[in-house]
C-alpha cells in the first residue's frame, strides 16, 4: 500500500526539506552554531615563536625594566597574581582570557611615550597585535548564551582587566603587562593553541 501524501502530510514534508535546504542538510542547534566559530581557532601557528620575536620580547621587555626601575614604580597589587593560570577555565572560556589580556597589553604598551621606546615596542606590538586579530574567530559569538555560561574566574578576571585603567596608575598598569609578558607568551598562548597539552 502506498503512503497518503496528501494533504496535511505533504505539507510535513514540505516544510522538513525547506529546513534541511536553509541549514546544508542538517539542522544545527542553536546551543552549538553559538559556538561553532571556535572550531576554527587558528592559533596552531603560535605553538611556539620564533627566536626572533621572542629576542625582540625579551629586548623590548628589559628595556621597560630598566625604565620601571630608573622610575621607582612601587605598586601594591599585582594585576596578574599567581593564580592567573587559564587550565583552570574552560576550553571555551581560555581564548576570551587571552584575548582580553593581549587587549589590555596593547593598550598599555601602545601608550607608551618614551621615545627610546618606540624602536625596540615596534616589532612586539605588531606581534602582539597580528595574534590578537587571529585569536577573533576563537572567541565565542555569545559567550553567556545558551548551556555554556562564563564561569565565575573567568567573570571575576574580565571584570579585573576592564576596571584596571580605572583603578591602576599608568607606571603600575606597565609593570604589570611588563612582567606578565614572557608568561602570556609561552604559557597562556602555549595554552590556547595546545589545549591537548593544557590539562
Amino acid at each position: 500500500m502506498k503512503p497518503d501524501l496528501t494533504g496535511g502530510s505533504m505539507l510535513l514534508l514540505l516544510l522538513i526539506a525547506t529546513s534541511l535546504r536553509s541549514t546544508g542538510g542538517a539542522p544545527v542547534p542553536r546551543s552549538f552554531s553559538v559556538f561553532l566559530d571556535v572550531r576554527d581557532c587558528p592559533t596552531a601557528q603560535f605553538k611556539s615563536l620564533s627566536p626572533q620575536e621572542l629576542q625582540a620580547f625579551k629586548t623590548a621587555k628589559d628595556a621597560l625594566e630598566e625604565r620601571l626601575l630608573l622610575k621607582d614604580t612601587r605598586c601594591s597589587s599585582r594585576l596578574f597574581p599567581r593564580t592567573w593560570d587559564l587550565r583552570q577555565l574552560q576550553v571555551w572560556e581560555r581564548p576570551v582570557a587571552l584575548q582580553a589580556e593581549l587587549a589590555l597589553t596593547l593598550k598599555v604598551l601602545g601608550n607608551v611615550t618614551d621615545p627610546a621606546l618606540e624602536d625596540v615596542l615596534e616589532q612586539p606590538l605588531h606581534t602582539l597585535s597580528h595574534i590578537h586579530s587571529q585569536l577573533q574567530p576563537c572567541v565565542p559569538v555569545v559567550p553567556t548564551a545558551g548551556p555554556r555560561p562564563r564561569s565565575h574566574r573567568l567573570s571575576h578576571w574580565l571584570e579585573r582587566l576592564n576596571q584596571a585603567t580605572e583603578k591602576e596608575s599608568p607606571g603600575c598598569l606597565q609593570a604589570s603587562v611588563t612582567f606578565n609578558l614572557f608568561r602570556l607568551l609561552t604559557r597562556d598562548l602555549r595554552c590556547v593553541a595546545r589545549p591537548d597539552l593544557c590539562a
